[in-house]
């Protein structure tokens, strides 16, 4: 099958489910990105282990695993901020655990368990709070979510078509190759004029708001996309994985959204 295609209904797939998870419940949304949250880690982990270097995986997917949920419990008011105390002793326990794993290089095993944790667990756990920045009782605006990704999709699609249309000048070859100045303005465009659009419907924020959460995304996204290419070449990995056809793995489909998603909390506490 055509990659272009494969990768079109693959990513249509994808945007329906995560669409309907959100304007469902927050509890199918928390439920989904806790799944995608222990496939990245995972895929994270593994590709690590193709270095050389034996990260603690199932301490890395269980302390990532318990962040995600006591954030998602507190962003659905089911309990107060003290819960967020307990992953300092889950964090901490990685360093009891590698005591005894017996493995050469026991810091720097350490060092990318903790890596994949915030790399992966922290800005996925921060998605939680999207609706509800300022964790007002009773209060779900699925429309904040929706438009994040929305701008991030619209962005990721622009900067693909145009750059594989008539992207000639490279962004940052020694990272990325492919990547193209072309195709990161024609991102761009397309995810302003997206914001624009969103402001009409999705009212929680105001235009000006939306339009500078589209450069975030913008923004970030792009340093995302490099930052995933630059993990990439270090451990000579062409994808992350193959869990997602023509798109790759989980990091592959996500790297724009865990770099843009810590700035755009930021803003959001801020506007709130």
């Amino acid at each position: 099958m055509n990659n272009l295609i494969l990768r079109t209904l693959t990513g249509i797939v994808f945007v329906v489910l995560v669409v309907v998870s959100i304007i469902s419940h927050f509890y199918f949304f928390a439920g989904l990105f806790l799944i995608i949250t222990v496939l990245g880690l995972w895929e994270f982990y593994r590709l690590v282990e193709t270095a050389g270097i034996y990260p603690n995986k199932l301490a890395g997917i269980a302390s990532g695993s318990f962040m995600f949920l006591s954030n998602a419990f507190i962003a659905c008011g089911h309990t107060d901020r003290g819960i967020l105390m307990l992953n300092f002793a889950f964090v901490f326990l990685i360093f009891l655990i590698e005591l005894y794993r017996k493995l050469p290089n026991p810091f720097t095993n350490i060092a990318f368990t903790f890596f994949g944790l915030m790399y992966i667990a922290i800005p996925f756990s921060l998605l939680n709070y999207f609706p509800n920045p300022n964790l007002m009782p009773e209060t779900y605006h699925p429309e904040l979510l929706l438009g994040f990704f929305f701008l991030v999709w619209m962005n990721e699609t622009g900067a693909y078509l145009v750059g594989s249309a008539i992207g000639k000048h490279r962004l940052f070859e020694r990272i990325s190759p492919k990547k193209t100045w072309e195709g990161t303005l024609g991102g761009g465009v397309l995810s302003m004029l997206t914001g624009l659009l969103i402001s009409r419907y999705f009212i929680q924020i105001g235009t000006l708001d939306w339009l500078v959460i589209s450069l975030i995304v913008v923004i970030f996204t792009s340093y995302g996309d490099l930052f995933e290419s630059m993990f990439k070449r270090s451990i000579n990995a062409k994808d992350s994985g193959r869990l997602l056809p023509g798109h790759g793995g989980i990091l592959d489909r996500f790297d724009g959204v865990i770099m843009a998603a810590p700035f755009v909390f930021v803003y959001l506490i801020i506007v709130f």
